[in-house]
């Protein structure tokens, strides 16, 4: 796939409702790509219409039970995958263009995946060409060497260009590990910070803060340390201790408060689901107040362990932000995966966002640090950006597009999609995964959007593979329609009064 963009960035005539609650837009995403992200109207629309008698794959939405709002889906701007784009907008500047806009235009009526979240991180990462921060003088406790453009200029312009198409992205910045000079060992490879050192790490944050403002860069949430039970000597990383995290949150919180950054959320955690009933939850003992919530990895444990969290703190928001694929893994499994344990599973257990790692690598998963073991199995970007000049999305990319086009904002300035109840019932309730939102309206005098986003993993109703299409019945507000799903994920829209 060399210029997919010139197709999907066509304007769509999407249609509005005029009376009745029928669903008109459909995007497809099948287990044999004979479908990807496909988008398509049925002809006739399918009508919601007085219930008859439920199939055995029964879709039960009650919109009446509406949680989380739902910030986006998406993944990390790493060096590497700024540099790759870089290096694709000065070799062909419409390809570039065509990609970017195929991931971040959210805009209603576009082709587009859409995507609202994405991390950016402070200072070098396993995926960087040198080790830096944005202070790296020994002992300047001022922070007067501070400086933002110790990370390349190729991340600032490319995440200007993708603020230049849309400016509903949820930007996120995470440390990977503080300057070396503050912690144990002196290096930024591993070791902890030193407690000494916890105001002043609080303050190079809020500077951290102020540089991407100033760069056009406006943080919807910060991060305190990427994966803090993990100290590795290969990259930037650092243990921290939640003693530690609490202080650098109370120092930081005060800070951001008193300079202008009050609306700017702090994330605790960021690290993998299975200690999710401890790390995380020790730290809402300590600093409760001054955390929106954690975040999780999906490396180690299972996406139902945010709800052991989220028990303990159900006022407390819940973010899934990093799960990296790997080359040379079968593509339909990934993207069962990825549906039933992010991009429906974990907004189904309370998260607020969901996210791959690298958002672009090349066909061998780098450009990554020199010496880093923290892809044994070479890992695989959103995008690859082909060595001719071309770009091809990967699984990761159609997981992230189905689930995004289901919370976008259907208006613009209006708001994000909201999680709603739903449940499958009947003899082949196991053949679907879904996940339901409602997207609101700027004008209270427009129907809402409602989406479904299914995923039928119906492959192997037999002993051999054998993928069945599902025909389902969809139960909703007394009203009922029927669907038949292929092997894949299908996100449905229609419209209707609340």
């Amino acid at each position: 796939m060399t210029r997919l963009a010139v197709v999907a960035l066509g304007c769509l005539s999407f249609i509005s409702p005029i009376a009745s609650q029928q669903i008109y837009d459909v995007f497809t995403t099948t287990w044999d790509k004979s479908s990807l992200f496909t988008y398509s109207q049925p002809s006739p629309a399918i009508d919601f219409v007085s219930p008859g008698t439920d199939a055995s794959a029964d879709i039960v939405i009650d919109d009446s039970q509406v949680s989380q709002t739902v910030y986006g889906f998406g993944a990390t701007l790493t060096d590497s995958s700024a540099k790759l784009l870089s290096q694709l907008k000065s070799n062909d500047a419409d390809q570039y263009w065509s990609l970017l806009g195929y991931l971040f235009d959210a805009t209603d009526g576009k082709q587009s995946a859409g995507i609202t979240y994405l991390r950016v991180p402070i200072g070098a990462t396993d995926f960087s060409d040198t080790v830096y921060s944005f202070d790296d003088v020994n002992g300047d406790t001022s922070l007067s060497s501070f400086n933002i453009n110790n990370a390349p200029s190729y991340v600032f312009s490319t995440l200007t260009d993708i603020l230049g198409i849309s400016s509903i992205i949820h930007i996120h910045l995470v440390p990977w590990s503080a300057p070396a000079w503050m912690k144990s060992g002196q290096t930024m490879n591993g070791g902890s910070l030193s407690t000494s050192y916890i105001d002043t790490y609080a303050n190079y944050l809020l500077k951290s803060l102020q540089a991407f403002k100033d760069k056009g860069v406006n943080a919807w949430a910060i991060s305190i340390q990427n994966e803090p039970e993990n100290s590795d000597s290969t990259y930037p990383s650092c243990n921290m201790p939640v003693s530690t995290e609490a202080g650098v949150a109370t120092s930081l919180r005060t800070l951001m408060d008193n300079n202008g950054f009050s609306g700017v959320k702090i994330i605790g955690y960021e690290h993998n689901w299975n200690d999710a009933g401890g790390y995380p939850e020790q730290l809402m003992s300590s600093a409760g107040s001054d955390f929106s919530g954690v975040s999780f990895h999906c490396y180690v444990g299972s996406v139902s362990d945010q709800n052991t969290f989220h028990s303990a703190y159900p006022d407390k928001e819940i973010y899934q932000t990093e799960c990296t694929g790997q080359i040379g893994t079968d593509w339909w499994s990934d993207l069962k995966w990825y549906m039933d344990n992010l991009f429906i599973g974990a907004i189904t257990d309370n998260a607020g966002t969901a996210a791959m790692w690298n958002l672009a690598l090349d066909s061998n998963g780098g450009p990554f640090l020199s010496g880093s073991d923290s892809c044994s199995t070479a890992c695989r970007g959103v995008i690859q950006i082909n060595s001719d000049g071309t770009w091809s999305p990967n699984q990761e990319f159609y997981a992230i597009a189905q689930a995004s086009r289901a919370i976008v904002p259907k208006d613009s300035g209006g708001p994000f999609g909201q999680r709603i109840g739903v449940s499958v019932n009947g003899d082949l309730s196991w053949s679907l995964v879904a996940g339901a939102y409602k997207t609101g309206r700027t004008s209270s005098s427009d129907w809402p959007r409602y989406s479904l986003v299914v995923l039928n993993w119906d492959d192997s109703s037999s002993t051999t593979f054998n993928p069945v299409s599902v025909d389902a019945t969809i139960e909703f507000q007394g009203k009922q329609a029927t669907y038949t799903f292929p092997v894949g994920v299908t996100t449905l829209w229609w419209y209707a009064s609340s």
